[in-house]
């Protein structure tokens, strides 16, 4: 008998309109950009939107770190399985937002503000490189107050699985708290993702509150650096980083799970009930196959999700999640191959195991 998964996943994060360009380092240089990073937009950063679109070929794409994970474990999931919370504004760039959530079967549960605009995304392409200037707008604006009224609040209890970036600590720690306590009361999944290095940084104390609560912890190496430092680990190893995140104190019983990726290198695994890390390899994209990176953590995450909350094992959603990742490397921007997705596991997918 199929299980039944309508509502079963839940995720917060910021609706965000991509503008995307392929650029030069002068630029990057110019706004003071690296080239593989994730800021939020201040003062200075504020013409650089506009500059993309009148100096350069600029496209509009769908955006937000959990939305675009969300679309894409909804296309390999029954449809109706997960939902969408952010905020938007009452515009144009919110219609597209939906569209495109639209396409791949996503509800979204949208806070609309009456006068901010939708939120944007400065994603400026130097080679494999990508690096993000976002602009929150109405984004920021997201209140617990829309979560907690009675007819969006269901979902939560409907659903079994819930996913929140680091980036909606700067924009509703309220809501956070409130879905991580309800999912451990209920013997629920909570997971989170770093995001970015400046999560860990600046949000330190919101970060340590949030982590008892956590049964999968997901990032890349360059966050798990970051948390590293924030948590005074005294490593840069990232399976030490792994086990040592893995072991800090939970709120109850369940092993927790911390997950970092590191491109196209290994992806690094490790369990709060086992000594061993485990180190999967990852199947390299051929160069020219290459479009940008943008969206492939995005994408291993929806797709090691859709496997977990199928009860697959931990291998299986690991490959799933390499796959869809490489599928998303492939395209420009965070889009996913358009016709059927289909995650077919390779049945020989290990990875080296190491004691740490």
């Amino acid at each position: 008998m199929a299980q039944d998964l309508r509502g079963a996943l839940v995720g917060f994060c910021n609706p965000l309109l991509d503008i995307s360009a392929v650029v030069d380092d002068k630029l990057l240089s110019e706004y003071g950009l690296k080239a593989n990073d994730a800021i939020m937009a201040d003062e200075k950063h504020l013409p650089l939107f506009q500059t993309l679109i009148d100096k350069y070929d600029a496209k509009f794409l769908p955006g937000g770190s959990a939305q675009n994970t969300l679309r894409g474990a909804q296309l390999l999931l029954p449809e109706g399985s997960a939902v969408f919370f952010g905020a938007v504004g009452k515009d144009e760039n919110a219609k597209r937002l939906k569209g495109a959530a639209d396409e791949a079967k996503l509800r979204t549960n949208y806070m609309v503000h009456p006068e901010k605009p939708t939120g944007t995304c400065a994603l400026l392409i130097t080679g494999h490189n990508r690096s993000m200037v976002a602009n929150l707008s109405a984004a920021e604006k997201y209140d617990f107050s829309h979560v907690n009224a009675p007819e969006n609040w269901k979902d939560i209890e409907t659903a079994r699985f819930y996913y929140i970036t680091g980036f909606f600590f700067a924009v509703s720690p309220d809501t956070i708290e409130a879905v991580a306590k309800h999912a451990h009361e209920n013997n629920k999944t909570f997971t989170m993702n770093l995001s970015a290095p400046f999560v860990a940084e600046f949000f330190t104390a919101q970060v340590e509150k949030a982590l008892p609560y956590i049964n999968i912890l997901f990032g890349n190496e360059t966050e798990a650096e970051a948390l590293s430092k924030a948590l005074k680990l005294d490593t840069s190893d990232i399976k030490q980083i792994a086990k040592r995140v893995a072991d800090k104190p939970r709120a109850g019983s369940r092993p927790r799970l911390v997950i970092f990726t590191q491109g196209a290198s290994s992806t690094v695994v490790a369990s709060s009930d086992s000594d061993e890390v485990r180190v999967y390899g990852v199947k390299p994209v051929p160069h020219e196959e290459i479009g940008d990176t943008n969206g492939a953590g995005d994408a291993f995450v929806a797709g090691f999700l859709a496997e977990y909350m199928q009860n697959k094992p931990i291998d299986t959603c690991v490959e799933a999640g390499h796959w869809l990742g490489g599928q998303v490397v492939r395209q420009i921007g965070p889009n996913y191959p358009e016709g059927e997705l289909k995650f077919v596991p390779s049945g020989t997918f290990t990875p080296a195991v190491e004691r740490v």
